[in-house]
C-alpha cells in the first residue's frame, strides 16, 4: 500500500521543540521531492503553506519559509524511507496541522500526502 504516515505532533509551550516524522511505504522517497506544509486553524486544504522542502534526499540545499528559517530543519533517512522536520523554539503562530508531501516529477497526480499531524504551541 502506497502511503505516508506522519507522527510526532503534540502540544508544547512556546520555546519548546518537536520532531515530526513521515514514513513512506510502497514507494521510495529517494525518487521524490519532499516537502512539509502546514494548515493553520480555520483554513482549508487550499491554504496550506509550504514550510520546508528538499529536491531529493541527497540534495545539498533545502528551502525554508522566512517564518521558520533558523528554527526548523528538514532531513531524510534513506535507509528508513523517512523524512523528518525538527522544530525548535516553537511559537504560538506555528500552531497548525503539518503535512508531508512526496512530490513526483511526473506531476501532482502521482504525489503522495501524509494524513497530517497536529502541532499546538501555547504561550
Amino acid at each position: 500500500q502506497v502511503q505516508l504516515v506522519e507522527s510526532g505532533g503534540g502540544s508544547v509551550q512556546s520555546g519548546g521543540s518537536l520532531k515530526l516524522s513521515c514514513v513512506a511505504s510502497g514507494f521510495n522517497l529517494k525518487d521524490y521531492a519532499i516537502g512539509w506544509f502546514r494548515q493553520a486553524p480555520g483554513t482549508g486544504a487550499g491554504d496550506r503553506a509550504r514550510v520546508s522542502c528538499i529536491s531529493r534526499s541527497d540534495a545539498l540545499s533545502s528551502y525554508y519559509s522566512d517564518s521558520v528559517k533558523g528554527r526548523f530543519t528538514i532531513s531524510t533517512d534513506s535507509a528508513k524511507n523517512t523524512t523528518y522536520l525538527q522544530m525548535n523554539n516553537l511559537k504560538p503562530e506555528d500552531t497548525a496541522i503539518y503535512y508531508c508531501l512526496a512530490a513526483s516529477k511526473l506531476g501532482p497526480q502521482d504525489d503522495h500526502w501524509g494524513q497530517g499531524t497536529q502541532v499546538t504551541v501555547s504561550s
